[in-house]
C-alpha cells in the first residue's frame, strides 16, 4: 500500500449536515476500494491564498490515508463532481506503507507531550542566541 496525503477545500457557505455526508462519502470510498484512512483532520475555515468561485475563505480537510491508486483517483473524481468541493489536492508520502504501525507511531506522539526540561533548555538557547546578537550589535556599532 502507499501512503496519501489529501487537502480538500470545501465552500465554508455549505452547512455543516452537507459538509459532513461529503466527509462520509469519502469515507465510504475508502471501504469500498479497501483503503485505509490513518488520520482526517478539521482545520475549520481559513483564508485562500487567491479567490477560487468568487470565495475568499475555505473550510479545510486534511486526509491521510494508505490505499492503491483507484483510491485517489475515486476521492479526486468525486471531489471534482461534488458542487461543494473548491479544490483539492493529493500527495503521495510514501511508496510502501503499513497502516497499522503508523497509526501506533501517531498515537505514541500524541501521548509523549514535550517535557518541562526540553522546553527550558529550548528557551536558554534562544534567550543566549539573543544575547550573541545583541553583543555582536553593539560591536559594529562601535566600530
Amino acid at each position: 500500500m502507499k501512503r496519501y496525503e489529501t487537502i480538500v477545500i470545501v465552500d465554508p457557505d455549505v452547512s455543516e449536515d452537507e459538509r459532513n455526508a461529503f466527509c462520509d462519502k469519502i469515507l465510504d470510498i475508502f471501504s469500498q476500494l479497501n483503503g485505509v484512512l490513518i488520520e482526517r483532520e478539521d482545520w475549520g475555515v481559513k483564508k485562500l491564498a487567491y479567490e477560487i468561485r468568487k470565495k475568499l475563505r475555505g473550510y479545510y480537510i486534511r486526509l491521510d490515508y494508505c490505499g492503491s491508486g483507484a483510491v485517489v483517483d475515486e476521492i479526486e473524481r468525486f471531489s471534482r463532481i461534488s458542487d461543494c468541493c473548491l479544490k483539492y489536492m493529493t500527495i503521495l508520502l510514501a511508496d510502501k506503507a503499513d497502516p497499522e504501525k503508523i497509526k501506533e507511531e501517531i498515537a505514541a506522539a500524541k501521548i509523549q507531550p514535550a517535557t518541562p526540561a526540553e522546553e527550558t533548555s529550548t528557551e536558554e538557547s534562544e534567550m543566549s542566541d539573543d544575547e550573541d546578537a545583541d553583543a555582536t550589535a553593539e560591536n559594529e556599532e562601535e566600530e
